[in-house]
């Protein structure tokens, strides 16, 4: 089951260690004693079930294949399979045994967990089955995440169209929930500014985020999503022109993270005031005051908060950092985005369209930044 000969226990002791934390405060965060941790740390408690593998990657913040030793390489380009995700969205037929819930349930959370570890290769091979099967279990929140995680990762390979699609069956799947709703108009946001509708992006968000920041009394997660929904309506109002209006909606959203204490992110938002920090950044960018936004970058990524996000979002997030460095002529600066987001999340640099016309551009300086030569030569590129 492992490519190598370490004991899973072993495993997880390092990354515990990594993490800064005790065995107990490992137990406590999985809700199990600490004997129990002690155990599975010595190999005298075997890790037999997917289930709790699972748990204790999410904890320690890795992907489930690193606690098995299988941890894949990442190759370069676009990976293949996306025809096979566009024939499961064609499919209205569904399977005559559908899954348990809890077992699709187990599915969707190792699908969120390879895409928030940018391993869209893999997510790419899974994705299929899942729609087949989320949409034969009928239930509205597994299939609105399902969705949400197609639509996001066919953004990221470039079919903006086609993740619309996935984002408005989200939509569909959500009914009359509004929580649900909210979430799936993040990835409607997401797919419709990624295809340059900046201006249905900002009014299917301003409607979502009123609704459910306007409401009666939410948790801390639902807030995130209302938080999220107001940066993504701040960056489609940049995309407009309509730079006051971002900063106001940024604001909002600052106002929020500013309330939300370590809420658990059941909703998969990542939103916090670094979030919102990040967000300034890109506003700052696109609209021309690239000084600043870089000022602002090199402040931010400083913080605790900054390491704890998702590597997904780190490295989307250094892509688009690499492209306002090149918007006023600093290749050194690209060059250190870049390889930064590819040692952060190697897929979001090699398998994203948009990261190769960034390094192709970086790579055109003469010479260009060791770093991007080796990228530019990985993801078979020339000058």
């Amino acid at each position: 089951m492992s490519s190598d000969d370490v004991p899973i226990g072993r495993r997880v002791a390092r990354w515990r260690v990594r993490r800064s934390m005790t065995q107990q405060m490992l137990a406590d965060r999985l809700r199990r004693s600490k004997s129990w941790v002690d155990k599975v740390e010595r190999g005298v408690r075997a890790l037999d079930r997917y289930s709790v593998i699972q748990e204790l990657a999410h904890v320690l913040r890795v992907d489930p294949e690193v606690l098995l030793g299988q941890q894949p390489s990442t190759p370069a380009g676009t990976p293949d399979g996306v025809d096979d995700i566009r024939a499961a969205l064609a499919r209205y037929d569904t399977p005559q045994a559908p899954k348990q819930t809890d077992e699709m349930r187990r599915q969707v959370g190792y699908a969120w967990l390879s895409y928030q570890h940018a391993h869209y290769g893999q997510l790419v091979r899974v994705l299929p089955g899942l729609l087949d099967a989320a949409q034969g279990a009928r239930t509205p929140e597994l299939l609105v995440q399902a969705y949400r995680i197609t639509s996001s990762l066919l953004v990221k390979l470039g079919e903006a169209d086609l993740g619309w699609l996935a984002a408005d069956r989200a939509m569909s799947a959500a009914g009359d929930d509004p929580i649900l709703a909210a979430t799936a108009a993040i990835s409607v946001a997401q797919a419709l500014r990624a295809s340059g509708r900046d201006r249905l992006a900002l009014a299917a968000t301003l409607v979502a985020a009123n609704r459910i920041t306007s409401g009666p009394q939410r948790s801390a997660g639902e807030w995130a999503v209302g938080g999220t929904l107001l940066l993504q309506a701040a960056l489609a109002a940049v995309g407009c022109g309509d730079t006051r209006r971002a900063d106001e909606l940024i604001d909002r959203a600052a106002g929020i993270a500013a309330g939300l204490r370590g809420y658990d992110d059941v909703h998969r938002t990542s939103f916090g005031p670094v979030a919102v920090e990040l967000a300034r950044v890109l506003v700052a960018a696109q609209r021309g005051q690239v000084v600043e936004a870089l000022q602002r970058h090199s402040t931010v990524v400083r913080r605790e908060a900054w390491r704890r996000l998702p590597a997904e979002y780190r490295g989307a997030y250094l892509v688009d950092v690499a492209r306002a460095y090149l918007q006023v002529g600093d290749l050194r600066g690209a060059a250190r985005a870049l390889v930064d987001a590819d040692s952060i999340a190697p897929a979001e640099v090699r398998c994203r369209p948009l990261a190769r016309t960034v390094i192709a551009d970086v790579a055109r300086g003469h010479p260009a930044p060791a770093g991007v030569a080796r990228l530019a030569n990985l993801v078979g590129l020339t000058r």
